[in-house]
């Protein structure tokens, strides 16, 4: 055991020479008494940001975490003030070794040091590459829709939508490995455009579950035929674009509907459409909300947030909230287990909702199930009531505004 008469300036000179000579690891810091409220750990590790090296704070509080980025000189400056101030304990990792500084009974510092039997390795990445489910490298689509260069590197302006298409993809991929292989044989997008995530979808399929028939469905003419050439040009032979609108499309036999970003109505038009089709999963990032929203503004029924939404954000927002809780409760009514989750959205469309229906597959008694039918519906009125909501327009298209 190493003990010296000034612990804090041979840690910190530790520090300095293992910045130097390339061996620094880490250094873990806690049982802070200072004056910082709610401040547990902090945690160093270097890292190369714009071909500069840096030192990578991560201050942990009680309720969240703080990153911050400091040159060396300023990062070693701040250990050293942290541990005059306030941390009582802090392990310096090396390659080969490990120096421990801690206060003793009386509360004065002292060090000590460990060498470690296998040497390890730093990791300079500031952020660590996640492992993605649609490659960047050797991929056509990709490249046609202006998002890679022809070498596979995604674009700095189009790092956000790569980000976006695999999140989907990893939101999606465990639903769909909750049915048998082979069960979604027929696939719809309901509003396509572009295509990135209708050709993400199928890209994921083909590689990863059994091989599916996709249909991306879009208005424009225009994308429609950009998005079959890509098709073409990537050997996607079960790919193919229609042009058409949600509510005149005719295919009867969807395993899987999806419609991202379909506005206002349009998608309990798609919702409508996965429910008519028996779907076993259907998929919707709703858009827009102004059915219902003009629903409130039109009837203003006194509540215990009426003092909320006397302003026009709030309203716009619980608006959204009880237009996806009713769409939840349909598709509940009708024999699905609903889910919701966060969705990175795109630029233009800041809408991160993603609500998601998935049919049982138990069979309930009829009873139970007629029971259960009627305690949803019950729910439907008494959220109408409670909002002075006349009618929702996914409702009115299944028929049970009729019931009700």
């Amino acid at each position: 055991m190493q003990i010296s008469s000034k612990p804090i300036e041979t840690f910190i000179a530790n520090v300095e020479k293992s910045l130097d000579q390339k061996t620094f690891i880490k250094i873990s810091m806690g049982n802070y008494k200072g004056k910082e409220e709610n401040l547990k750990q902090l945690y160093v590790k270097k890292t190369i940001i714009k071909r500069k090296e840096m030192l990578a704070f991560n201050f942990r509080y009680q309720t969240r975490d703080v990153f911050k980025n400091y040159n060396i000189e300023e990062g070693i400056a701040l250990m050293k003030k942290y541990l005059n101030e306030g941390f009582r304990i802090a392990t310096l990792f090396i390659i080969d070794e490990e120096f421990v500084i801690e206060t003793n009974k009386e509360g004065a510092f002292r060090l000590r040091s460990k060498k470690m039997t296998e040497k390890r390795e730093a990791d300079l990445a500031h952020d660590k590459e996640k492992k993605r489910l649609i490659l960047a490298q050797d991929n056509v689509y990709l490249h046609q829709l202006g998002l890679t260069d022809d070498k596979g590197t995604v674009f700095k302006n189009a790092q956000d939508k790569y980000k976006q298409i695999n999140q989907y993809i990893e939101l999606l991929g465990p639903l769909i490995k909750e049915f048998t292989v082979g069960t979604i044989k027929n696939v719809v997008d309901m509003g396509s455009g572009k295509g990135y995530l209708t050709f993400a979808l199928y890209d994921y399929l083909l590689n990863h579950l059994k091989k599916a028939n996709v249909v991306g469905v879009e208005f424009r003419k225009d994308m429609v035929d950009l998005c079959n050439n890509i098709a073409v040009k990537a050997g996607f032979d079960q790919l193919s674009f229609v042009e058409g609108t949600i509510d005149n499309y005719g295919q009867k036999d969807i395993n899987l509907l999806v419609a991202l970003h379909a506005c206002d109505t349009a998608t309990d038009d798609a919702i409508f459409k996965g429910i008519q089709a028996n779907a076993e999963l259907i998929v919707v990032a709703p858009c827009c909300h102004k059915q219902i929203r003009r629903e409130i503004e039109k009837h203003k029924v006194k509540n215990e947030v009426s003092f909320l939404t006397r302003y026009g954000i709030f309203l716009e927002r619980q608006a959204e909230m009880v237009t996806d809780g009713l769409r939840a409760l349909i598709l509940e009514y009708y024999g699905y287990r609903t889910k919701v989750f966060e969705f990175i959205s795109d630029a233009h469309t800041p809408k991160n909702v993603l609500v998601v229906g998935m049919k049982r597959a138990e069979s309930l008694k009829q009873k139970v199930e007629i029971e259960r039918r009627e305690e949803i519906l019950q729910k439907i009125i008494a959220t109408k009531a409670y909002f002075g909501i006349g009618y929702h327009h996914l409702e009115r298209l299944t028929g049970l505004d009729k019931v009700n």
